[in-house]
């Protein structure tokens, strides 16, 4: 396999990942070299090669003295995280938090998810972006057909904030004036509480908007609002390249169905839509002019703009966009383009499956 991680080198310093065992392997050496304290989020942890993998190297460093705090969804884990490795995680030191469980008083609470992943290791680094911890995301474990998806391992100025994003989940006090934390390499902007709910969603319009050369972006669950929808088509008709990369192989097909329910409008706007042919593409990604980058844990659909919990790194840094921009190129080589006349011609059911997904879109 073509080695495709490698080391930003100014400071703050900022590495990517594409392959989920070589990502696993350096966080796993992360957390054993940790000395006082590691925080952990997973939207999804499963009972697997990998689980197991991270619960001995978590249960190590609690017995040694640390602080080791694990959250995981409630949802997201609860048909992958057996009770069996929760008990272990627990009788072995790890301070394991389930997120938003289900309640017969609060029962609507569930359908606002942690989708977050991230890992912080003392005061030294941190790890965010789309890898959940299961066996679908290893060559190792899962074969050549494991998912494509993208991770970023962060030093510098930047581990404050994600120490600070994890620290006040739950609270009631949140600091409001995020975007006043910036740091060298950009931001780390967290979409949780009231105040910040649309925060995300502001910035995608913001960026979007000033767009003047590319607007490139790969996500798994393109569902995007009517807002994000006419900020894509007025980019491409003052001439900005626009390209959206989303998966073939989909593992939720009502949420493909309400992506493809948004195609006509985007390709009669002049945006390029490629689908992914390979295997299940779960990177979240944006590329926007050789300026700004973004990779995180947030899709384009209505659930990560407005409801879900989410952190995402929007950085300035040329190096990681050149990065992040050749790996698109790659993916677009192994891609499908969708022609606007040919889906315009779709079998007529198809029709009635966009519409069953598109009224389904705020739950999926």
């Amino acid at each position: 396999m073509p080695h495709r991680a490698n080391a930003v080198p100014a400071a703050p310093r900022i590495r990517r990942y594409v392959e989920g065992d070589e990502l696993y392997a350096a966080m796993l050496a992360d957390i054993a070299a940790a000395g006082s304290e590691v925080r952990m989020e997973s939207y999804i942890y499963a009972s697997d090669e990998i689980g197991h993998a991270f619960a001995s190297a978590l249960i190590q460093r609690a017995r040694a003295g640390c602080r080791v705090r694990l959250r995981v969804d409630a949802l997201g884990s609860f048909d992958t995280l057996d009770a069996s490795l929760a008990r272990a995680l627990v009788d072995g030191g790890v301070q394991l938090e389930w997120c938003r469980r289900w309640n017969w008083r609060h029962p609507l609470r569930i359908h606002r998810r942690n989708h977050r992943k991230l890992l912080v290791v003392d005061r030294s680094c941190c790890y965010l972006g789309g890898f959940n911890l299961h066996r679908e995301a290893s060559l190792r474990h899962y074969g050549e057909l494991r998912w494509r998806d993208a991770h970023v391992r962060i030093e510098g100025a930047l581990v404050a904030q994600a120490i600070m994003a994890f620290d006040e989940y739950g609270c009631r006090r949140r600091r409001t004036h995020w975007r006043q934390l910036r740091a060298d390499a950009g931001y780390l902007v967290p979409n949780i509480g009231l105040r910040r709910r649309f925060l995300l969603h502001r910035w995608l319009k913001l960026r979007f908007g000033r767009a003047r050369r590319r607007l490139w972006l790969t996500t798994p669950y393109f569902v995007p609002p009517s807002s994000i929808q006419r900020a894509l088509v007025a980019a491409a008709r003052r001439g900005v390249d626009v390209r959206v990369l989303v998966p073939r192989r989909a593992d939720v097909r009502l949420a493909q169905w309400a992506s493809r329910a948004a195609y006509s409008r985007l390709l009669a706007g002049g945006v390029h839509i490629h689908e992914y042919l390979p295997r299940m593409l779960h990177a979240k990604t944006a590329l926007i002019d050789a300026d700004w980058s973004m990779v995180g844990t947030a899709n384009l659909d209505y659930r990560s703009l407005f409801i879900n919990d989410e952190l995402v790194l929007w950085s300035q840094l040329r190096t990681l966009n050149e990065r992040l921009a050749t790996d698109f190129l790659d993916d677009l080589a192994q891609a499908e383009e969708i022609c606007e006349r040919h889906w315009s011609r779709r079998f007529g059911l198809s029709w009635l499956a966009e519409l069953i997904g598109w009224l389904a879109r705020r739950w999926l």
